[in-house]
């Protein structure tokens, strides 16, 4: 299908831009738990995880406002088994491991005081998801890639909020060109995204019969939500 996130791509060039007009900017790392939603929870009923990561562009410490980018991936179900390695090589053995993935990305607006040693925040996204099931062939006992393939894809818009709390850690030495970093923050934060509807697959929607494979996808609305534990540096 044609990629329906060609306008998003544009916002997210003109917001890059704005990172070279910044008085300052922040980056973050999290650990990611994903936790499904509505009709998606009744289809996915396992928490996912993942990480994420986004960069924030702030005009100012006089100003509470700010504008990024926010993007992650989750991991919401895996298979694994062993195969043999070919109908004429049946004494050598691989494993077969299929992946269900979420790959999300956002423009990141966000609320928060820009001074303090803790920093309540309030922030809003909007963007989509790709969603897409992957199968690998490895070497047995090994994570050596042989072989992969996506098996399915779809996308989802997806927007929504959330809240968190900047917890001050350590301090950089950026004036004397020590560190890059000015100061870091532990990051505890909950989000609630609302998915637009999309296919994907679950475990069990890929059925293997007579060396043939059949597909039964998924059909729902993604709303997910995330809890999230990172890092927050300023720049």
């Amino acid at each position: 299908m044609k990629n329906p996130f060609l306008p998003f791509s544009v916002l997210v060039i003109l917001t890059l831009s704005n990172f070279c007009l910044a008085q300052s900017a922040s980056a973050g790392l999290s650990l990611n738990l994903g936790l499904p939603q509505g009709e998606f929870k009744e289809n996915i009923d396992r928490a996912g995880f993942g990480i994420g990561g986004h960069l924030v562009w702030i005009p100012s410490e006089s100003t509470p406002f700010s504008v990024g980018l926010n993007v992650g991936y989750l991991i919401y179900g895996n298979e694994t088994r062993r195969e043999r390695f070919s109908l004429t090589i049946p004494d050598v053995t691989v494993e077969v491991d299929r992946s269900n993935n979420l790959l999300n990305f956002h423009l990141l607006f966000q609320v928060s005081p820009q001074v303090g040693n803790l920093r309540p925040y309030v922030e809003g996204l909007f963007g989509g998801a790709y969603l897409f099931t992957e199968t690998k062939i490895n070497q047995e006992n090994s994570n050596y890639e042989i072989a992969s393939s996506t098996n399915f894809s779809d996308y989802a818009w997806s927007y929504g909020g959330g809240g968190g709390l900047l917890i001050y850690i350590f301090k950089g030495d950026k004036e004397n060109n020590t560190e890059s970093f000015s100061e870091v923050f532990l990051d505890l934060k909950a989000r609630y995204l609302f998915g637009s509807t999309a296919e994907y697959f679950k475990e069990g929607s890929a059925v293997i019969s007579d060396g043939k494979v059949y597909y039964n996808p998924s059909k729902s609305k993604t709303d997910l939500l995330f809890i999230q534990l990172g890092l927050v540096a300023y720049f």
